[in-house]
């Protein structure tokens, strides 16, 4: 893996600007900055689309769905145990992975898709 690579996935799985590595991403949950406060990097333009939550659908769904199908045929909980159980495991691991999944999104774009960044010119 390239360094260029490696240091987008790095800056995106830890919410920080894709171009310094070192400001934050958002300032709530989801809502991206406007600009970075530290090296001024133009963020407010993007948008990252339903990117991230498509990518989280296909890891969730392909990790906890099997998992969920391995426990119900080796034990007998009724189906409100269940229920129980598996929406908040999905909902907690949804929630843990959309922002830096959403992180890394951006990051990938600033990497390869400048334009969309500030008006930069790509390297």
């Amino acid at each position: 893996m390239d360094q260029k690579l490696s240091f987008l996935l790095r800056a995106g799985l830890a919410c920080r600007c894709p171009r310094c590595g070192k400001g934050r991403l958002y300032t709530g949950f989801m809502r991206v900055v406007d600009q970075c406060s530290v090296c001024g990097l133009e963020m407010a333009r993007h948008d990252s689309g339903d990117g991230p939550a498509v990518f989280l659908i296909f890891i969730l769904g392909f990790t906890i769905v099997p998992a969920a199908l391995i426990i119900s045929l080796k034990v007998d909980w009724p189906l409100w145990l269940h229920a129980l159980i598996w929406v908040p495991v999905i909902m907690g691991a949804t929630l843990g992975m959309l922002r830096p999944a959403k992180g890394v999104t951006i990051a990938l774009q600033y990497g390869y898709r400048r334009d969309s960044f500030d008006g930069e010119a790509e390297e």
